[in-house]
């Protein structure tokens, strides 16, 4: 068969109409590549004896082989497709137990990731909607791992942990989180918060009753109204979606840099800084510098589309 018959059965393919509802199951808008550098650190800092944060970066990717084929191979297409998933989580409970409380949060976390049935590469309405309900699932189980070990080791009550988790796939980015661990997204010299708060100085905040950034805020910042290990009704999740463009840089942060570093100064290191490595490090070094009264924990990754630029829109929802 010839490069035009090869050809001639291309166009033939193209133009099966597809009924609207298989779009339901498979993805049939141009695929939109994402290239992602990242990086993480973290350091105890000035005050505190050990680092009760921990962070995770990983990429997932599904591709096919052909074993044997009788079609020309030139009209088969391999590619692998990618999507990746980033972690914070700082711990709570006193003496070591925060670091326990984060360190089995990641684990569990990772090990859920690895028995999933089914992993969202690709993005429409429904996986989105699916997406969703996944994340209240696996916050719910790392939720349980975490109370069913307390329930093992009393000595344990107490400690729990935030967690914000994100994931991408293409242009498409969701945010999950409980907690006051931070998520931004990076846009062209602007920072924007993906993230809000689960402390008190929020309630606050949203009642009224005191300003963002007041003494009356900032006395009880550190009062979580939701996270991880503690009683069931205490757990509340937000799910955050929003559609990336290309150079976005997404950032994941314990609150050891966000109650160090302003968000006027996290965007200037973004734009001085292009290498995900480089600009943790300098974030973590302003945090110390402004007296690292707390665990900082980083985490920055780069986004570059080859194929089809993304508009750039963006979507909240929680």
């Amino acid at each position: 068969m010839d490069r035009d018959e090869n050809r001639d059965l291309e166009d033939t393919a193209y133009q099966v109409q597809v009924d609207p509802g298989v779009a339901w199951y498979f993805e049939l808008e141009p695929r939109i590549r994402a290239r992602v550098e990242a990086a993480g650190r973290s350091h105890p800092g000035k005050v505190r004896p050990n680092n009760e944060d921990n962070f995770l970066a990983v990429r997932r990717y599904r591709g096919r082989e052909i074993l044997a084929t009788s079609l020309p191979l030139d009209l088969l297409q391999t590619t692998d497709d990618h999507a990746y998933v980033f972690a914070v989580a700082d711990g709570m409970g006193g003496r070591k137990f925060g670091e326990i409380a984060s360190l089995l949060t990641m684990r569990t976390g990772f090990e859920l990731g690895g028995s999933e049935i089914k992993w969202s590469m690709k993005m429409n309405e429904r996986e989105a909607t699916e997406l969703r309900q996944k994340a209240e699932t696996f916050f719910g189980l790392i939720n349980e791992a975490l109370r069913a070990e307390i329930r093992e080791s009393p000595a344990l009550a107490g400690m729990g942990t935030t967690l914000t988790v994100a994931y991408s796939t293409g242009p498409e980015l969701f945010v999950i989180h409980a907690g006051d661990s931070r998520a931004y997204l990076y846009r062209d010299g602007v920072v924007k918060r993906l993230t809000r708060d689960h402390n008190l100085s929020q309630v606050l905040v949203d009642a009224g009753v005191a300003e963002p950034g007041s003494p009356e805020a900032q006395r009880v910042r550190h009062v979580l109204t939701s996270f991880l290990g503690g009683p069931d009704e205490s757990l509340t999740i937000d799910v955050y979606h929003e559609r990336l463009a290309d150079c976005d840089r997404l950032l994941l942060c314990t609150d050891g840099l966000s109650d160090m570093v302003d968000d006027a100064e996290i965007a200037r290191v973004l734009a001085s800084y292009p290498a995900s490595d480089t600009a943790c490090q300098t974030l973590i070094e302003r945090a110390l510098d402004h007296g690292g009264a707390d665990n900082v924990t980083v985490l920055v990754a780069g986004y570059h589309f080859d194929d089809q630029q993304p508009r750039r829109t963006g979507r909240h929802d929680d």
